[in-house]
């Protein structure tokens, strides 16, 4: 009977050990998966800090790539427009030999105008002053001429005055002669008259 109750006891100490080592061991199946849990989350955190940080590499890789691309870009553009910028300036040392060459020519042109103005208005002035000359001289003769004229018409104005005068002293000599010989022939005339009346008393 003891032997008996030893074995149960024993069997209840067994089970009891069991059920104690099974509820331990079911706590630290608890733990374990919470802590599994927390190690798979902590799992997913990472996979998604990895998955982020990959976004986040390639999106700085696209990133990259773009300002890699954009400076090749900026490079070329830089490198066409000192291109044209050299071209810029060559055509604008062109432009401006050929700025000076026309001022040159220009002034050549205007200095060769300038002399030919100046030998035409030499000319001119020349043409002007014999222009003058001419008709000074013309004046001098006209004037001479006139002058000349007004002497002859004056000695004719003078000759036709004494003509004139001497026409009528002829004419008054002839009056005065005729009136002498007018009172010669009156008295004569009274004389004989008086001859006769004389003459017809005596008889």
């Amino acid at each position: 009977m003891s032997k008996i109750k030893a074995i149960k006891l024993q069997k209840l100490e067994e089970r009891s050990s069991i059920l104690k080592e099974r509820k331990d061991l079911k706590s630290w199946e608890e733990r374990l998966n919470k802590e599994s849990n927390k190690i798979r989350l902590y799992e997913d955190e990472l996979r998604n800090r990895e998955k982020e940080v990959r976004l986040k590499e390639e999106k700085q890789k696209i990133e990259i790539e773009r300002l890699t691309k954009k400076d090749e870009e900026l490079t070329l553009v830089t490198k066409e427009l000192r291109e044209k910028e050299k071209q810029l300036k060559i055509r604008e040392e062109q432009q401006n030999r050929k700025d000076i060459d026309l001022e040159v020519r220009e002034n050549e042109q205007k200095n060769k105008e300038l002399k030919e103005q100046r030998r035409k208005n030499r000319e001119l002035k020349a043409i002007k002053e014999e222009e003058n000359k001419q008709k000074e001289l013309e004046y001098l003769k006209i004037k001479e001429w006139e002058e000349k004229f007004d002497r002859e018409q004056k000695l004719k104005e003078q000759e036709e005055i004494r003509r004139d005068q001497r026409l009528m002293e002829k004419e008054l000599e002839k009056r005065a002669k005729f009136e002498d010989l007018e009172e010669k022939t009156k008295k004569t005339v009274s004389g004989l008259e008086k001859f006769s009346v004389d003459k017809s008393k005596e008889n």
